[in-house]
């Protein structure tokens, strides 16, 4: 039996399937969901941002966990192969803010029938709704795996387990591949959601600005004196705490930290703005204000849905006049613009994570095939294993290379492309 069998449907597991099939293999794509790609379909709330057009050696510094692993499998199938792949295969793709890279339709559906027309097209043998049980090995070699309709045995020559992480459940994501990697003597490193919105102990801010979506502020996550992560970019809060781009990123950092006890947000409201020019603008909005009271004086500084926030946090009263406001409350106010504080409880569950934290241990998977080092003809690619990155397209580059290499390395194949 000459075929390789792919364990997933999604991003990693159609690459490796491509990548099979352009090394001239025979391959078998098992998905036990009703359609491929079914991650893929939601993910950038329907839009897919596939990748990022930043310089390719600039794609280890966005990676999270265990960037030199990925050595090979980036610039194996660098994020511009992706790019070439998607255009040549109907989906024509565009570069926007922070270099993240969408279909020009702005649908993920484009890029799912750019890899199942590339594998239709290729002669693949796809089997939706088909859960693969377990894999079997033999003195130390994958034969093949077993279905769980009919408890069926499948032989394969190579395996490819490409089962995603436990983020999304909905779409499948059960943590099957971490199961058949320990099954095999895999470690399986510890799991966290991450790309995940944060709780906030400030439940009445939350409530107040549901639905407020804040640019261009400058965050930092502390935990105690120590920066675990800092950014600049979008935010956004939500009716249970803090969301959006850069929070999500931030989440990667805290993820382990956060379990052991609350961390403290800091937000820079007018990250542009020193403390003594944002002082001379505060001074300058007073003065053409001069006969209002404090609450009603930030309207240019502020949208007004955070204004009475800000207010509270900077300890003045609401209700003073601001010619009345002396030079130390200006000082108290500047640094609530600068340092607004939230208090972060916990990370949102795997229902709302972009991906999974940890993983199929890298110590036990060969970096440049993508092999097991412990099971020969074994192969892991995508989310199953510990690695991720931050949010703009690069945890889609990881699934596409790891995906490709492995699936190349599976097929004794060629480069793609």
């Amino acid at each position: 039996m000459n075929d390789v069998v792919i364990i997933g449907g999604g991003a990693a597991g159609m690459m490796a399937a491509a990548a099979v099939l352009q090394a001239g293999g025979q391959v078998r794509l098992y998905e036990k969901n009703e359609k491929l790609g079914k991650k893929l379909y939601i993910t950038g709330k329907g839009r897919c941002n596939l990748t990022n057009a930043c310089g390719t050696e600039e794609l280890f510094d966005k990676v999270v966990r265990n960037p030199k692993f990925l050595y090979s499998g980036f610039y194996g199938f660098t994020n511009f192969q992706v790019m070439a792949f998607m255009e040549e295969n109907g989906c024509p793709v565009k570069v926007e803010r922070g270099n993240r890279v969408f279909p020009v339709s702005d649908k993920s559906s484009d890029v799912i029938r750019a890899l199942s027309g590339y594998l239709s097209k290729g002669g693949a043998q796809v089997y939706l709704e088909e859960e693969v049980l377990e894999l079997v090995s033999q003195e130390g070699r994958i034969t093949g795996v077993v279905l769980k309709k009919g408890r069926r045995f499948i032989p394969a020559r190579a395996v490819v387990v490409a089962t995603g992480g436990l983020s999304y459940p909905s779409t499948g994501s059960t943590g099957d591949g971490y199961r058949f990697a320990g099954d095999l003597g895999h470690k399986v490193t510890e799991l966290t959601p991450a790309l995940v919105p944060f709780s906030i102990r400030e439940a009445e801010v939350a409530q107040a600005l549901q639905g407020l979506s804040l640019r261009n502020v400058n965050i930092r996550v502390l935990n105690g004196g120590k920066v675990l992560f800092e950014g600049f970019g979008e935010m956004l809060f939500t009716h249970y705490g803090v969301s959006g781009p850069l929070l999500l990123s931030a989440s990667s950092f805290a993820a382990k930290a956060i379990q052991k006890g609350p961390l403290a947000l800091s937000i820079d409201l007018k990250p542009a703005l020193p403390e003594e020019q944002l002082d001379a603008r505060i001074v300058r909005d007073f003065q053409e204000r001069k006969n209002k009271r404090y609450k009603n004086a930030l309207d240019q500084l502020l949208p007004a849905r955070l204004i009475p926030v800000v207010v509270e946090a900077s300890g003045v009263s609401p209700e003073k006049q601001v010619n009345e406001i002396t030079q130390g409350e200006r000082r108290q106010i500047v640094k609530a613009l600068k340092d607004f504080r939230l208090t972060l409880t916990k990370l949102r569950g795997y229902q709302e994570a972009v991906i999974t934290q940890g993983g199929v241990s890298v110590k036990d998977v060969n970096p440049s095939t993508m092999e097991s080092k412990k099971v020969r003809g074994l192969y892991f690619a995508g989310e199953v294993l510990d690695l991720d990155a931050v949010t703009g397209g690069f945890n889609l580059q990881i699934a596409w290379s790891t995906g490709y290499l492995a699936g190349k390395s599976a097929a004794g194949g060629d480069d793609f492309l």
